[in-house]
């Protein structure tokens, strides 16, 4: 009589005890990303833009959802960022051409104190920029929308959706940003 049998199905089942228990937490840890990839993975094209608030340059809060029903131009930047203040002349040719045709733009500082509205006024007056400006000085819009870097900006439609998310500095008065957003306000909110 073989004794010996026993016990080596038995170490069989042993060694494939610690392969099971790590297959099985790595399935429970893809099953529990999977679940949570909203908050895990940055929001992307064609996802609705998810909300935050802000301060306008009176320093009264705001909100994303206060723009619902309107085409938007979301841009996330800071004074002292070199490429921020480089796009913003095209910014401000673009919201003088799409603006009456209903375009928001809305340019979120995530300057820190002591920067404030008094800062960002002047700012946006020594460039000339006359589109609207709000201060997350707290950086909840980066967290949000989990940006790499300023400048970081979000075309929005009618219904909230990202269309397009651009990251850097770009000429935002001509080419396909353009088309994009003359498309966009010619659409009707749900069609």
């Amino acid at each position: 009589m073989d004794t010996n049998s026993g016990s080596g199905s038995m170490a069989k089942r042993r060694g494939w005890v610690f392969p099971g228990a790590v297959a099985a937490v790595l399935a429970i840890l893809l099953a529990l990303g999977w679940a949570n990839r909203d908050r895990i993975l940055p929001p992307d094209v064609g996802k609705p833009a998810p909300g935050f608030r802000a301060t306008d340059m009176n320093g009264r809060p705001v909100s994303l959802a206060d723009l619902r029903g309107q085409v938007v131009l979301l841009n996330v930047w800071a004074t002292w960022c070199g490429p921020c203040r480089d796009e913003m002349p095209s910014m401000e040719r673009l919201h003088k051409e799409l603006g009456p045709q209903g375009l928001r733009i809305i340019a979120v500082s995530v300057d820190k104190a002591p920067a404030g509205p008094k800062e960002l006024t002047s700012f946006a007056r020594d460039l000339g920029l006359t589109f609207t400006i709000w201060h997350d000085p707290s950086g909840e819009i980066q967290r949000t929308y989990r940006t790499t870097g300023v400048p970081e900006s979000f075309i929005l439609d009618r219904d909230g959706v990202i269309q397009k998310k651009v990251i850097g500095a770009t000429e935002w008065d001509a080419g396909a940003n353009t088309d994009l957003l003359r498309r966009l306000l010619a659409e009707r909110a749900g069609a």
